[in-house]
């Protein structure tokens, strides 16, 4: 996978790139990245890249022509047109089949706003995308744009260390993760459960499953609506819902 990021703030990415499961990542040759300060591109003879909003209003918005030509630049080479993608409060709520989705993708291109907002013709005849992160605004688009590459880049073959972590993470399975223990099993008076030391493999997942819904229930019950259950989980399910009325 090849990704581009364009920004105005290219300094604000790399040190996360070169960090973690990212920069082991890009060691393995998984995937591999490009800043674009878009601000290269403009060409008014100041180098700005906003002005003020037509109609009046508070805030300045970020002008057509840099975001245009930098992602028309990069793209015109590429073999297959890539996803390109707006991070803005306004988008499709992010969340983790939106990452699966994005993580079998070639090529993806990043656009990171500031001020207050884009032009309305970079959204209508640019992108393919626009995604949230969060019902709340951040001062640009880098932030929102660095959470979801990681969540993709971890999906990737080989990425992980253990194949089996992705698949069991919360959201993947369409419910939050059960609990996880480790060494000691005995802390301070506070026992791992029993079941986790039993080496009853069975008896080990139907508890890390009940566990899962329980959670689910507690925290998000409106997970549990749209995910298909099976016979037993609507039994635990029953047996949790009668405990709490």
């Amino acid at each position: 996978m090849h990704i581009d990021i364009l920004t105005l703030f290219p300094e604000m990415i790399e040190g996360v790139f070169n960090s973690s499961i990212l920069k082991k990542a890009q060691d393995k040759n998984k995937f591999s990245y490009n800043l674009v300060n878009f601000r290269d591109y403009s060409v008014n003879k100041h180098k700005k890249v906003d002005d003020y909003p037509y109609g009046g209003g508070a805030g300045m918005v970020l002008t057509p022509q840099p975001i245009f030509d930098a992602v028309e630049t990069i793209t015109k080479e590429k073999s297959s047109k890539p996803r390109v993608i707006l991070m803005c409060p306004q988008g499709e709520p992010y969340n983790q089949k939106k990452a699966e989705e994005l993580a079998k993708e070639e090529n993806l291109v990043f656009i990171c706003g500031h001020y207050e907002g884009y032009d309305e013709r970079i959204r209508k005849h640019l992108v393919t995308d626009e995604i949230s992160i969060g019902d709340y605004v951040l001062t640009g688009g880098e932030l929102g744009a660095m959470a979801v590459i990681d969540s993709v880049i971890r999906l990737l073959p080989d990425v992980l260390g253990n194949q089996e972590s992705a698949p069991e993470d919360s959201f993947t399975t369409g419910l939050l993760e059960y609990p996880h223990y480790t060494r000691p099993a005995d802390f301070r008076g506070l026992k791992v459960p029993d079941i986790l030391l039993s080496g009853d493999h069975a008896k080990i997942y139907n508890w890390r499953r009940k566990e899962s819904l329980k959670r689910t229930y507690e925290r998000r019950p409106e997970l549990i609506n749209s995910h298909t259950l099976s016979e037993e989980d609507n039994k635990l399910l029953d047996t949790l819902i009668k405990s709490d009325e």
